[in-house]
């Protein structure tokens, strides 16, 4: 076995020069990874706060709960919080949450979600975390858990050890691993010129490499997961296009004007569904008691 298996600086430089995480896909297509939510807010929102999507933050939070993690009077930094998909919910199981959301859109959905909670319980910054000075803030060791789920600001080990250098107690960081599912996206596939590519992304081998290399203690689950989205025909076509652009295929705009009649042509009543999911994996970094927890989800 080659021995740079074993050295992170190998896999430190792999992960920071691999020309196939999101990140790169995001700069080469010219999306902002700081506004690539703005247009499609509303339609975030609605999944979020559907039943299922309460459902499945309801699943991550349980499966914290069940490895010690308890929210009540916990302290929360929530990296790219959107409109609260999270930060709600854990607000409501007792914590106090720090909400760091970049997209305008998010962060007014933010304010009205957590307008119910008592003064003080979310505070929100509508700022790219990326660009925040930590030390002025006085972020370092700020807070009992911060919690970064599918954010593009884990792009390479040093954006890991700037999320871990606000924690006191825990991490937790989701990734997708592999490629992702659009249903809509495999059905338009033939109207384009060349389907669209869909790269296995696997920030979170990366990860789970180094962490383990670098001696940290943590659990980790890799889950298959998919949503229904209903959306507008012009929020579809808005994220078809997006979608094609992020994996490469240039502007076309004979393309859109394909795509746009197949929607209006199968979708005359003007919404759109279709299931969207593809593997996620989840990982939380225990920075104090590195034990094994009982497993059981608390009351």
């Amino acid at each position: 076995m080659e021995h740079s298996f074993f050295d992170p600086a190998v896999w430190e430089q792999a992960w920071r020069e691999d020309a196939d995480t999101t990140i790169r896909y995001m700069e080469r297509a010219g999306i902002d990874p700081a506004r690539t939510f703005d247009s499609k807010a509303e339609v975030f929102e609605r999944q979020s706060f559907s039943e299922e999507g309460k459902r499945r933050s309801s699943r991550i939070l349980n499966w914290l709960e069940a490895q010690g993690v308890d929210f009540d009077g916990l302290t929360v930094l929530d990296i790219g919080a959107a409109s609260g998909v999270f930060t709600i919910p854990m607000a409501e199981r007792g914590a106090r949450v720090t909400a760091v959301e970049s997209s305008p859109p998010q962060v007014e959905l933010l304010q009205r979600n957590a307008a119910h909670l008592r003064a003080g319980q979310v505070t929100v910054v509508g700022e790219p975390f990326e660009r925040l000075d930590l030390a002025a803030r006085g972020w370092h060791k700020a807070f009992d858990l911060v919690f970064v789920s599918m954010c593009p600001v884990i792009v390479d080990w040093s954006s890991v050890e700037r999320v871990l250098a606000c924690a006191r107690q825990y991490s937790y960081i989701s990734l997708t691993v592999g490629g992702t599912e659009h249903g809509l996206l495999d059905e338009i596939a033939p109207l384009l010129a060349a389907a669209p590519s869909k790269p296995a992304r696997m920030e979170m081998a990366y990860l789970l490499h180094l962490l383990l290399l670098k001696g940290y203690a943590f659990e980790s689950l890799v889950t298959r997961e998919t949503k229904t989205v209903t959306a507008t025909r012009e929020a579809a076509l808005a994220e078809l296009m997006s979608m094609a652009k992020l994996s490469g295929r240039p502007e076309d705009a004979r393309a859109r004007q394909r795509v746009q009649a197949y929607l209006e042509s199968q979708y005359p009543a003007g919404e759109v569904q279709y299931e969207q999911g593809g593997r996620f994996g989840k990982v939380l970094i225990r920075l104090q008691d590195e034990r094994m927890q009982s497993g059981e989800p608390r009351s």
